[in-house]
């Protein structure tokens, strides 16, 4: 794994780089909150606008799942077996 997917993992969390699995998981967590495309169906009637945001929180959501992937690989791959 590079150093540069992982930074950017990093910073899509906004997490420093000492970092646990449980506030990975966390974090994970509140963004897909914030981000799911499904969220934007009661924000607005004009159907342009609503599909603006649907699309930019697919994106973000996206997002989230690859940096979560590189963070759980990393992870597992640092720390030692329990």
């Amino acid at each position: 794994m590079d150093t540069t997917s992982l930074q950017r993992a990093l910073a899509i969390f906004e997490l420093p780089d000492t970092v646990s699995l449980d506030t990975v998981n966390a974090r994970y967590r509140k963004l897909l909150h914030t981000w799911h495309p499904n969220r934007y169906a009661s924000l607005t009637n004009n159907p342009r606008k609503y599909m603006e945001m649907y699309k930019k929180g697919e994106d973000k959501t996206k997002e989230i799942h690859s940096a979560y992937h590189v963070l759980h690989e990393w992870l597992r791959n640092t720390q030692p077996p329990a």
